[in-house]
Order: C-alpha cells, then structure tokens, then sequence
C-alpha cells in the first residue's frame, strides 16, 4: 500500500513539471540612464531550446504581439516604439496562416522614454507571446516598475512644450476611459428594479450545495473505508456503556464529533480563500490545470492504482489517545481516527466536493457543503446507537462496496475533463473542443458499464478462491449492476450523435458549447452576432432592433443549460435570430485588451486588462449585477426594456421575457 508521502511525491513532481512547461522564458528587466533626460527599459528574455516570442510589429489576427502597457507614468513620456534587438527571424507562421517575427534562443525589447520632470516614476507590463513547435503559452506579462532622478528645474522649463507628467497622466487616463463614459454605459440599475427585477439580489441557494455535500456523505458510506466500521462501532458504544442510554449518548457525540471535524475543515477552505479570490481563480489556466490533474489523481486512486492514505503514526497517535482520554475528549478522539483512517475514500470525495464549491463564489459555500458531507457520514452511528436491531439487517462488507469505489474513480475522470475545458475555452487553446470532450466521455461510460457486468477488471477486484485453493468462478452479474451498466451504455449511446453536432442536452452543463465544435451537420440555432457590446449597439440602431445582451462565462454551467435546453427551441430561435441583436459577452475571456482601461469603481481606482475585466465591469457598473448567467434586453439608448433573466430553464418564461421586451420596444 503506498502511503500519502508518495501520492504527494507524484504530485510535486506533476506540478513541476507543469510549472517548467508554463515558464519557458526566464525574464530580466533593468533600466538604462542613456542621458540627463534619456532612460532605456531593456527586456532579456532566455528561452528555452524550441520556444520562441514573437515580436512587435505582428498584424492583427496573428499571434500575440510583444507591446509595453503604463500603469503609472510620471515624469515621463515614451520616446520610439517598442524595439526588438538581436537576431530577429521573419517568416510565415504555419500556425496562424501569416507573416510574423520572433526571437529564438535570447529575446530583447527596448523601450526608450524621455524624462520631462525632476523626479520620474513608471510602472506597467511587457506583454508576449511564446510558442514551440507543439504549444503555445497564453499571453503572459513581465510586470516592471522603476523610478528615478529626472532634469534639473531649468532643464525642465526648457520642455515646456511638453505636456507636464500630470496632464500626460491625465490625457493617458482619459483616452483609456472615453469609450466607457458614453451614455450606453450607463448606470441602469434602478430602472431594473422598478420592473420588480429579483435577479439583481439572487444570490446562490446554499441548499442545493447542502444537498452535493449530503449526496458525497451518502457515497462516502457505501465505501470499504467507511461501511464496515460503522456496527463495530456503534457495538463499541453500546458494550462498553453501563446503560442503554449511555450508549445512545456517547453515540450521538461522536456523530457530533464527525460533524464538527469537517465543518472545521469547510471554515478552514472559507478562511483561507475568500469568494473573490475563488472566483478570480475559477477561470485561471494554471490553477484548472491544476485542477484537472488532482481528479484524475483521485479517479487513479479510486480505480486501484494506488491507495491515498495519512501516515500510520498520524492514526495510531491519535488512537492510543482516544484509549487514554476518557469521556468527551476520547469520544472526539475517536471520530478523528474514523476521519484519518477513512481518508483513503473520503478523501477523493471531499476533494471533488470543495473544489466545486469553492468556485462558486460563495463565501460560506465550502462550509455548507462540509456541514452536509458530515451529516451524512455521522447520521448512520446515531441511528444505529438508537435502533440496533437494524444492524442485524445491515448489508455485510464485500466486493459490491470496492463497485462502488470503481464507479466513483470513472466519475472523477468524466469530472475532471470539465476543469481542462474551463481553461481551454478561457485561453483559447483549442484542445479540448466539444467532440473531443464527448468521445473521452463516450469511452469512459463505456468502459463503466464494461465494468459493471465483467467484461473489464482492476487491480483490487481479487479473485476468490475456495477453501482448498480453487479458483472461484466469478459470480454473475447482480440485477443492480445490470440496470446500472445498461443505464452507463445507453449514456454513451446517447452522445454519440453529439460528435456530429446534436445538442446532447443532458451533458450540455459540462461539455464545451457547440460553437467550438470543427464538424457539424447542421448549424448552430442561435449563434451570437456579435461579441462586442458597443459594436453591437451601433449596429441594432442602424437595423432599429432591441439589443439582448447575454453575460456568459467559459466555466458558466447555467449558462450551457440555457443555451442547450432554450435556445435551441425552433420558436426561441426565430425570435432572437430575427427579431433581437444577440450580443453574448464572456466575463472571464482572458484575452489582453489592445491597451489596459483604467476605471474607477466604488472609490477605489483599478484597472481592467483582458476582456473579460471590460464585460464584467459593465455588467458591475450599468447593471449592479455580477453573475451568469445575465440576461438583459435594450432599446437602442441602453434603457432595459424590461426585468433581467437569469437561470430559467422553461421555455414559456423566456418567451415570455423575449416578447414582453418586443411590445415595449414598438
């Protein structure tokens, strides 16, 4: 049995080998004083054999382009663009189909600024894009901030036809922010409200994650770690007990105990990590990456590639002192050695299910799920404690609970590839597109109910052998296991058309949208216009159409539903085809803007740098809203025609919703 030292190990090792493929060019950034009033930012870049960074001189449409962003610029002004220097290759790129620059083996960008005041100060980022012959890296940034001595007073006045660094900084921030001061950026909030609107103030339903966490705990019984200990247990307590209700007591302690020993960890999650920064993660590259590689780790573990377990010192440590300690202490003690002893099941359970809490940017989600993930798994030893003559009824242990744990490693796979999407689609990589994702996930279903009626085995389902050391025919094939392989083919049968473009509905919250898939037989039913909201404003008055605006997100499982279960209905699309400017705007697209926006918002000054910042920004700042999915419908000055739509799978209230906004637009 391999302990969790090793597991560990074999993490490390993923995540270094991650962080090599994720770092291959290593940057140094310095300043150069080349006169009183000259200063030179020099960009050296040592890429590894095979990569190379594009230049800066790259036409749109292209790879990512190398260019200089200030976040702060005083006392200065740039002098010259950006200027590539070395060996610099010019060529086709296969990739993008046009001609490009880059630098292999040493970058170098130099960006020449002259100094207009006394003292100087700046700070920004160098963006870039790297590729080898066989992936790319997203763009990524080189973040730099120097200051300095500047001219003396008279020097200064000498350029006084300069602009002063206060009114340059100010000319800076006002072309940044012009485009979002015009009257469609507007706030509108209150003009929801006076349409009842109560999507603004929804807020997630913290007993749907009451739910997953109970629907874990209930798993978590049925496995070999847990099932077993559960009448030697409760038989413990009652024994050992002077009274029956003594027993029942100290029963109900430690389902207590149980329960609050994973509240605890759920507040440690909460505490540790705020919903804000879950969020900012939950659409992160690197982090999904990281994501993706745990659940297979865990599925690994649950198919019997390896045990996940605690140290054994950790265990019997905390055993001998549930035997010493008396009372209270002792029966806590006790629940925390089921906690450490279990962890080989439990452990993949908890892991999937603060992972899909804690990106829902809910701050006490992680802790509600705990709460139901523990319920659960205590529930059992105090109605036993109540009732004991059901444990005579109890099933015994045997190999229908390592079934159980099988099915549970296939689960984790399947759930896994949803985190390597969510990455994919914000980063536009492109390597997990929707047949892709539904052929992985029409093989794994496969090869479940494969398993399920014995076609296919793993290293611990051991064979059985009688008494004389006669191989044991294997058993037939139980009713349940029938109906549930037959239920896993019927799945996998069920996508397969999906590989030619049917909508599959049911995989919809998971699989990639339909848009990203290259072969299809018939066209999307309703496919965005446009992905620019002022783009699509100045187009919906020159064609005298409502605009509806579509607040999206790559990791949006909502929002596949809607797409999936609504807009595909032939009268909901005749409508928002003809009738409406659909606009659909992806809050977490981590593409770089051409130039950072500074905004001010709630009285604190911050800056938006991808896309995705510019759409949820407006969504904050014109709506007072801030999750996905966002509905809302527009006259052509920005005014709501009517309450917003979020989450409604019913194809009646979207028409409803479609058409009220038609008669107020007329």
């Amino acid at each position: 049995m391999k302990k969790l030292y090793v597991v560990l190990a074999l993490v490390a090792l993923v995540a270094h080998a991650a962080a090599q493929l994720a770092e291959p060019v290593r940057w140094s950034v310095e300043q150069r004083r080349l006169s009183d009033a000259l200063v030179e930012l020099v960009f050296t870049g040592e890429l590894d054999a095979g990569w190379h960074v594009y230049g800066s001189d790259i036409a749109d449409g292209g790879p990512t382009c190398a260019r200089l962003a200030f976040d702060r610029l005083e006392g200065a002004r740039s002098s010259g663009p950006l200027e590539m220097r070395g060996k610099v290759w010019r060529g086709v790129d296969e990739m993008f189909g046009t001609e490009v620059s880059y630098m292999a083996g040493r970058a170098v960008f130099a960006q020449r600024l002259r100094i207009t005041g006394p003292t100087y100060r700046m700070a920004g980022r160098l963006t870039y894009g790297a590729c080898s012959s066989e992936a790319c890296m997203p763009p990524s940034d080189v973040e730099f901030a120097f200051e300095g001595q500047g001219i003396k007073d008279d020097a200064a006045d000498s350029l006084s036809a300069s602009p002063k660094p206060e009114d340059a900084q100010a000319e800076i921030d006002t072309l940044q922010t012009a485009v979002l001061e015009t009257e469609l950026w507007a706030p509108v909030a209150d003009e929801l409200q006076a349409f009842g609107d109560e999507a603004l103030s929804r807020t997630l339903p913290l007993w749907k994650i009451f739910l997953l966490g109970l629907a874990g705990g209930l798993l978590a019984l049925l496995t070999p770690c847990v099932w077993p200990i559960i009448p030697m247990t409760v038989s413990y307590f009652l024994k050992r007990s002077q009274s029956r209700s003594r027993g029942v007591r100290d029963a109900f302690i430690y389902g207590l105990s149980i329960v609050a020993i994973y509240l605890a960890l759920g507040l440690l999650v909460t505490s540790v990590y705020g919903a804000d920064q879950l969020n900012a993660l939950s659409t992160n590259a690197f982090f999904n990456v990281f994501l993706f590689l745990l659940l297979v780790l865990f599925g690994a573990s649950f198919l019997g590639g390896f045990e996940i377990t605690l140290p054994g010192r950790w265990t019997n440590a905390v055993d001998r002192k549930s035997e010493s300690a008396g009372g209270w202490l002792g029966i806590f003690l006790m629940a925390t050695t089921l906690t450490l002893v279990s962890f080989s099941c439990t452990g993949p359970i908890i892991g999937f299910l603060l992972v899909e809490v804690s990106l829902l940017g809910n701050f006490v989600a992680p802790a509600v799920g705990m709460l139901g993930f523990a319920l659960a798994l205590a529930l059992p030893f105090t109605l036993f404690a109540l009732f004991p003559a059901w444990l005579k009824r109890v099933p015994r242990s045997g190999g229908w609970m390592n079934c159980v744990k099988v099915c549970l490693g296939f689960l984790e796979l399947a759930f896994s590839l949803k985190f390597l999407s969510v990455a994919d689609l914000a980063y536009g990589w492109h390597i997990l597109d929707r047949e892709t994702f539904l052929a992985l996930w029409i093989v794994l279903f496969t090869l479940l109910g494969a398993y399920l009626v014995g076609w296919l085995r793993f290293p611990h389902d051991e064979d059985e052998y009688d008494e004389m050391g006669n191989l044991v025919q294997r058993p037939r094939t139980g009713i349940v296991r029938f109906f549930l392989a037959t239920l896993s083919f019927a799945f996998a049968l069920y996508m397969v058309p999906g590989l030619w473009g049917a909508p599959c509905k049911a995989v919809s919250a998971f699989a990639p949208p339909i848009s990203t898939q290259d072969f299809r037989l018939a066209p999307s039913v309703v496919e965005a216009r446009f992905t620019d909201y002022d783009e699509a404003m100045a187009v919906a008055r020159a064609e005298r159409k409502p605009v509806l605006l579509d607040f999206t997100g790559f990791g949006c499982v909502n929002c596949r539903k809607m797409e999936a279960a609504v807009w595909t209905d032939p009268r909901v699309a005749e409508v928002m085809n003809r009738r409406y400017v659909l606009v659909t705007l992806h809050v977490d697209d981590k593409t770089l803007l051409p130039e950072p926006i500074a905004v001010e918002e709630n009285g604190a000054r911050r800056t938006l740098r991808t896309v995705g910042d510019k759409w949820s920004y407006l969504q904050r700042i014109k709506f007072g809203a801030n999750t996905q999915p966002f509905y809302v419908l527009l006259d052509n000055d920005g005014h709501p025609l009517s309450r917003s739509y979020s989450f409604d799978e019913r194809i009646s209230a979207w028409m409803d919703f479609l058409q009220e906004g038609l008669k107020r637009y007329k």
